[in-house]
């Protein structure tokens, strides 16, 4: 993998950020809590992601394409999961690049389509990322998360006795824990029965709200980007081809 990012790239990216006096701005006027400039990623000749330049702020955007679009290389690349080979993500106003990994990460959560828990507990796969910075979550804590994503008295539950559903719950809340400002989410209810569709697009929908998240979503399921997001972006062949209201850009597509 080969990245083309330079000191100049990271020089440019800052003096664009303090043009605009440290924050970048939506039309609205909103502070844009997530903004790619120029996003691209290729292995070899073959090219993922290119030149897609959004900017996200406390909302759902959902990702829509065809398969092999590169929606999920997109996903990957705004928490350095993959590395760009050229162009550049900002957390706030700042170069994501500047911020060390594991902070980054923390920052910008993220879930995948199967919920990967580690063996054990429920309270030890929620306590994992705080424990990591030298944090404690106190039970109380623990219980208050389990309760936020409807599983009440599931701490001392062992992983390999959760549904599908229940398993994706825990993966958000273990998320949740790290008090991020983005979250990503690829395909999070592919793997699910329709009623644990609805629950965790409920739980999701009512999280951002309440917390006034920034959240980028994944997904196949047009039906799916209408009941949850704001607006729509439309990849095709990994470029940006369209991006906009979410009813207007669906109507369209």
């Amino acid at each position: 993998m080969t990245n083309a990012t330079t000191s100049t790239d990271l020089t440019e990216a800052a003096t664009l950020a303090d043009a605009t006096g440290g924050h970048e701005r939506d039309p609205k006027g909103a502070t844009v809590t997530l903004e790619t400039r120029h996003l691209s990623r290729s292995i070899g000749q073959r090219l993922l992601v290119q030149d897609v330049s959004i900017q996200v702020s406390s909302e759902i955007l959902a990702v829509v394409g065809p398969s092999g679009a590169g929606k999920s290389s997109f996903l990957r690349l705004l928490n350095r999961l993959d590395e760009p080979t050229s162009g550049t993500v900002l957390l706030g106003s700042m170069d994501y690049r500047s911020i060390a990994p594991q902070e980054l990460r923390r920052r910008v959560g993220m879930v995948m389509q199967t919920a990967f828990l580690f063996p054990g507990t429920v309270s030890a796969n929620i306590s994992f990322g705080p424990r990591q910075r030298g944090d404690t979550l106190a039970p109380i804590e623990i219980a208050s998360l389990l309760e936020r994503v409807g599983l009440s008295g599931f701490a001392d539950r062992d992983i390999g006795n959760l549904s599908g559903g229940e398993a994706q719950r825990v993966a958000l809340a273990r998320t949740l824990a790290n008090r991020p400002e983005v979250l990503l989410l690829d395909e999070p209810t592919s793997a699910l029965d329709q009623s644990s569709v609805r629950e965790v697009e409920q739980l999701v929908l009512g999280i951002v709200r309440e917390r006034r998240m920034t959240c980028v979503i994944v997904t196949h399921n047009r039906e799916q980007a209408v009941r949850l997001s704001d607006r729509t972006m439309v990849m095709e062949a990994g470029r940006l081809v369209r991006i906009g209201a979410t009813r207007e850009v669906l109507h369209d597509v």
